[in-house]
């Protein structure tokens, strides 16, 4: 009662908020399509409504796959308009690149709640960096590698109602393998396999060396290019304690050396 309604031949009508959506997905994707997403507070009475009363119109499976996904929270609330404690993709870009963002969101699977934070999100730079860093660890190139077992990992995870903490897990194991390899050739190819399989999350497509802010050590003052000179002495030396002391002199200095089977690279930090 009270609710907005008109006469028809029925009884009275309502607005169908149910019914629009069936007009759409039909008119833009065909009586029957392959994904259909909402969160999963919507199943019911709104995507069982919805799947209902298609499949009544057309005698048709209406949508192949539903994936109904957890909330998006702030301070354990769902993210929402009507509580006013969203934040706009905008702003949000203006503290984190897109791959962060991204990153962040598929960390935890799709079905499950997923606490938002400022903090949380730029913490992904640290995982992203570990990434690229063995990727900026080989310096030829080569095809992907085939048939390893991180690929069938990856597609594996991925076809498991899109799993996709199980595939980052499964670059993340690439990426150690990538950085013991001692063939270059050999993890060149498994560079370009992690360049592959991150493409499909849209992770991992940009310069490795400028996401990581690499220096040339020949850039670096001489001060820092004798401490660089000294701990490479006191590791061949297999001085590790003094190969530790200078490399925490570094740090001190702004710069972060990564040693690869390349040879130590240098990063401003």
């Amino acid at each position: 009662p009270g609710e907005p309604q008109w006469d028809s031949p029925w009884g009275p009508g309502r607005p169908g908020w149910h019914l629009e959506c069936s007009a759409m997905a039909m008119d833009l994707l065909g009586e029957t399509f392959d994904l259909h997403g909402g969160g999963f507070d919507l199943i019911f009475p709104h995507h069982e409504n919805e799947c209902a009363q298609s499949e009544a119109a057309t005698g048709k499976e209406f949508v192949h796959n539903w994936l109904h996904v957890g909330f998006l929270q702030i301070s354990k609330e769902k993210m929402s308009k009507s509580l006013n404690n969203f934040i706009t993709i905008r702003e949000l870009l203006r503290n984190a690149t897109a791959e962060e963002l991204r990153y962040f969101m598929i960390s935890a699977h799709y079905r499950n709640p997923l606490e938002y934070s400022l903090e949380l999100v730029q913490q992904t730079k640290q995982p992203l960096e570990r990434l690229y860093t063995a990727i900026n660890s080989v310096k030829v190139s080569a095809p992907a590698s085939q048939n390893t077992e991180f690929e069938r990992r990856f597609t594996d995870s991925m076809n498991d109602d899109f799993n996709t903490p199980e595939a980052l897990a499964a670059l993340f194991d690439l990426a150690r393998e990538i950085n013991k390899t001692q063939d270059q050739q050999a993890a060149a190819g498994l560079v370009a396999l992690l360049k592959q399989l991150g493409g499909i999350l849209g992770l991992l497509q940009r310069d490795a060396a400028e996401v990581l802010g690499k220096v040339s050590l020949s850039n670096l003052d001489q001060h820092v290019q004798d401490l660089i000179n000294a701990r490479n002495l006191a590791r061949q030396n297999k001085n590790w304690a003094e190969a530790d002391r200078i490399r925490a002199e570094l740090t001190k200095l702004g710069v972060t050396l990564e040693d690869t089977i390349g040879g130590s690279t240098a990063r401003k930090v």
